[in-house]
């Protein structure tokens, strides 16, 4: 859980190294905005109106709760699913790993990703980076990157309020900048689930969302074959794919049962895996 207690903000050091961007929201959030004031107006000088203005209200909440579902649209805000076109031209993709460090799986990865001469982004859960700040140390050591994952990964995060967003990233911020060294640059939600506010708050903390392109769902299924065609059906330069660097409740990691044969896919279509920096070092900003 989060100690929102623990949390002070941020230090002037901190606040140097953060590029703030200006925050353009989405359409769908003036629209939204501008439905609830009309429906409000509406009522008071027609209060017979009611049923059809709630009826249009809870319409427009049901389209709010269908975009927060869609974790690969742009409908709140931007959101990265494939790397650049520079990235492209030079075959690249990237591999993120979500939900870590985990002190038995991360290590192993890393060496997997060794062996192929293979770079990397993780998105690391802030309470876990606090726990573990020498698996981030060895993450960047090995030239991978760490990236923003949240603090606390609750399931509820799509629907938490701003002063509950601010403290939830920026805490998880906090901690990854401190157990890496670096500050991560890229965030991406817990499940993929964005709420309506989150592409402000990163915007404050100067981060960028990014998604994917194609994901195996290696953290749910134990079926190898599977994750390992959902990964790799028509893998293409520019992808960007989705595992997870946690530990299994039952038996061996999924992932570490496909990363091996996905790497060799990878070596044998010609693809070069880099980190997110490294695909948009082109890209001012990134």
């Amino acid at each position: 859980m989060l100690n929102l207690d623990s949390f002070h903000g941020q230090s002037k050091a901190d606040k140097a190294d953060k590029v703030v961007r200006r925050w353009q929201p989405a359409p769908i959030i003036p629209i939204s905005a501008l439905v609830h004031v009309t429906a409000f107006a509406v009522v008071l000088l027609q209060s017979q109106w009611w049923p059809w203005v709630a009826g249009v209200v809870a319409t427009n909440h049901l389209l709010i709760f269908c975009a927060v579902l869609m974790p690969r649209s742009r409908l709140l805000g931007p959101n990265l699913t494939r790397l650049p076109k520079a990235a492209i031209l030079r075959r690249e993709i990237c591999l993120t790993f979500d939900d870590g460090p985990d002190p038995q799986v991360t290590p192993r990865v890393l060496d997997l990703l060794d062996r192929h001469g293979a770079k990397a982004s993780f998105f690391c859960v802030g309470e876990k980076a606090a726990a573990y700040p020498q698996l981030l140390a060895e993450i960047v050591r090995r030239g991978h990157s760490v990236e923003n994952h949240s603090y606390g990964h609750s399931n509820l995060f799509s629907v938490y309020g701003l002063s509950r967003l601010r403290r939830e990233i920026g805490f998880a911020q906090k901690a990854l900048t401190t157990g890496s060294g670096g500050v991560p640059l890229f965030y991406r939600a817990p499940v993929g689930f964005r709420g309506l506010l989150l592409d402000r708050v990163l915007a404050e903390q100067g981060l960028r969302y990014v998604s994917w392109t194609r994901r195996g769902f290696d953290g749910v299924s134990t079926d190898v074959m599977r994750v390992l065609q959902r990964l790799t059906h028509r893998l293409a330069a520019g992808d960007i794919l989705l595992m997870h660097d946690k530990d299994a409740t039952d038996g061996e990691p999924t992932v570490m049962q496909v990363l091996p044969a996905l790497l060799d896919r990878i070596a044998a279509l010609g693809l070069h895996p880099v980190s997110l920096p490294g695909a948009l070092r082109d890209e001012s900003g990134a």
